[in-house]
């Protein structure tokens, strides 16, 4: 009677095996969104841990991307919210208007470096759920909800930093007070959400008395939203800070067109260097936009031609 013996299984090379393995995973990437069933960042110690993670990763980011001359501003306005459609400045005879609000888009950067800013923005998304799951409201929810709304106001990016900054005035503030600048600095933020991007004036007067906001150059950009006052509006533009005139330019094309608007309205033909700062952009820029005006060698700017005698 013969016995069978069973084949000693097969192995491949060494190599073989050390494909299946996983690559190195970026720790950015350990965790799912809270919102999507994650409960692992609902621990503080976590939460605290998976924070440092994004501080280091902005930080190396915004050291190589070397700054606002060599890239910085380009990385963060490649997340910025625009118009899903370009509307041309349309001249006084055309009174076409344009209601859309603008959704988040992903522009193509012109930067040879890889952009890692939506993978930091995701992960300040993560971490941010995961707070608010937790119902925390202690000292460093307060600094890390800070740092996330300084972050997401550079990029423009609307959809992070407004329940951002709500959590903060309403939930944590109460709990964990800010200090009196910090409330006039992102109650100020809020006000001028409300009023640049969501064109909502009644509300973001409401809030400047809420939390009884003294800063002038608010009281300057609510008067000349208003009024239309374009003039008002540019030089207000350029005397806030980085995170201010971020959220400012909700409100720069509502106002460019206003402004090209104005003079399509008053004249028949005016400097090139006039039309640059009623529009707060370079001739070329505003050609991109869709100005039609002709430009002579002179350097006059035509705008209308009389009409003729009869």
């Amino acid at each position: 009677m013969s016995t069978s013996v069973r084949p000693q299984p097969r192995r491949g090379a060494s190599g073989a095996w050390n494909r299946l393995k996983p690559g190195p995973s970026d720790p950015l990437d350990a965790y799912t969104l809270p919102s999507k069933g994650e409960t692992r960042l609902h621990d503080f110690k976590t939460q605290e841990s998976y924070h440092q993670k994004i501080v280091e990763r902005y930080m190396k980011f915004c050291a190589s991307s070397g700054g606002p001359d060599n890239g910085l501003e380009e990385a963060f306005n490649s997340l910025s919210v625009k118009d899903s459609t370009t509307t041309p400045f349309m001249l006084p005879s055309d009174s076409s208007t344009s209601t859309t609000r603008p959704p988040l888009t992903t522009r193509t950067s012109t930067t040879p470096r890889p952009n890692d800013l939506p993978n930091i923005l995701l992960a300040m998304r993560k971490l941010r759920e995961g707070i608010s799951a937790s119902r925390r409201t202690d000292h460093f929810a307060q600094r890390a909800y800070i740092f996330i709304i300084h972050a997401t106001i550079l990029c423009r990016a609307w959809e992070a930093y407004q329940p951002a900054l709500h959590y903060l005035l309403h939930k944590i503030h109460p709990v964990t007070p800010l200090s009196a600048p910090e409330v006039q600095e992102f109650a100020g933020y809020r006000v001028l959400d409300l009023a640049c991007r969501q064109y909502e004036m009644t509300d973001a007067m409401r809030v400047r008395l809420e939390f009884q906001l003294r800063d002038r150059r608010l009281g300057v950009v609510l008067h000349s939203l208003v009024h239309d006052d374009w003039v008002r509006f540019w030089r207000a533009k350029r005397a806030v800070d980085g995170y201010q005139r971020a959220l400012l330019e909700f409100a720069s094309e509502r106002m460019r067109v206003h402004a090209l608007k104005c003079l399509g309205r008053s004249y028949l033909s005016v400097e090139k260097g006039f039309v640059e700062r009623s529009g707060d952009a370079e001739w070329k820029e505003l050609v991109e936009k869709g100005v039609g005006w002709m430009l002579r060698e002179d350097g006059v700017v035509v705008i209308r031609k009389p009409k003729a005698k009869t």
